[in-house]
């Protein structure tokens, strides 16, 4: 019988070395964690002044939740690619996967949390009530303005409420503040329901100067500003939240707040 010699043990090292050094860089791999992304898509609106809009100077969208989320960005360790996007069109394009994150002044509502994730909060307001600049009536409530045309931006908290409370002969929506503002000083509706800061920052530039804010109206639908985005991704939660965090304590959020004159 013809008898074969077994390869020392030192050449079947050598031989076997390769495959135990790939088996083992296979091993570290395996268990180190994923990457973390470094850029992400954020929408934000161009008329959400002074939290989104267009900067006609530079034609880049500009404003607080810009700042803010630039800033968590730069906390967390992502860069943000800003793309504008109409304010009913965030959420489908966030659940559509063409926006990672939503930095806009939306509220948060539980019709939305059941949709997309919320962060922490970063700001808090409520509505603002406007008028005609020659209407010099006191409103308190919207009770005070039973039977009249009001109107709201399509996809903010506002049109629901509104139509809920009921008793109004009309409820108009409008693609943007700027919008219901044109009709509000035509007399084409009585008043304007939009986010406060907003509303009155716009005024304060003279946006409209046959508009005007009315200042004794109670705010009923107070809530918080977020950065949002899809449903299942707590890593990236995480982060946010952990800027955010951060961000307030070393007083950077409460900087950009300042600078954009919203407290």
């Amino acid at each position: 019988m013809k008898s074969f010699n077994l390869p020392s043990s030192r050449l079947l090292h050598r031989l076997l070395s390769p495959l135990l050094g790939a088996a083992a860089l296979m091993s570290v791999l395996a268990a180190a964690p994923a990457m973390a992304q470094s850029s992400y898509n954020v929408g934000a609106t161009s008329t959400g002044v002074p939290f989104t809009f267009l900067d006609i100077k530079t034609n880049k969208l500009q404003g607080m939740m810009v700042d803010t989320v630039t800033a968590v960005g730069n906390k967390a360790g992502f860069s943000v690619n800003i793309q504008q996007t109409p304010f009913s069109a965030l959420i489908p394009s966030l659940t559509g996967n063409k926006i990672d994150i939503i930095a806009a002044a939306m509220l948060k509502t539980e019709a939305r949390a059941q949709i997309v994730d919320f962060s922490d909060p970063v700001y808090s307001y409520g509505e603002g009530l406007f008028v005609n600049a020659q209407d010099q009536k006191v409103y308190k409530t919207l009770d005070d303005l039973k039977g009249e045309i009001v109107g709201a931006q399509v996809g903010t908290v506002f049109v629901d409420a509104l139509n809920k409370k009921g008793g109004f002969k009309e409820v108009k929506t409008y693609d943007s503040v700027a919008d219901m503002m044109r009709d509000v000083g035509l007399g084409r509706i009585k008043a304007g329901f939009g986010d406060r800061p907003i509303v009155a920052y716009q005024l304060s530039q003279g946006a409209n100067p046959q508009v005007r804010l009315v200042k004794e109206y109670q705010s009923t639908l107070m809530g918080d500003v977020c950065l949002v985005i899809r449903k299942g991704d707590p890593k990236l939660m995480e982060r946010l939240n952990k800027a955010i965090a951060e961000l307030k304590a070393d007083g950077t959020l409460t900087r950009i707040v300042d600078q954009w004159k919203l407290n």
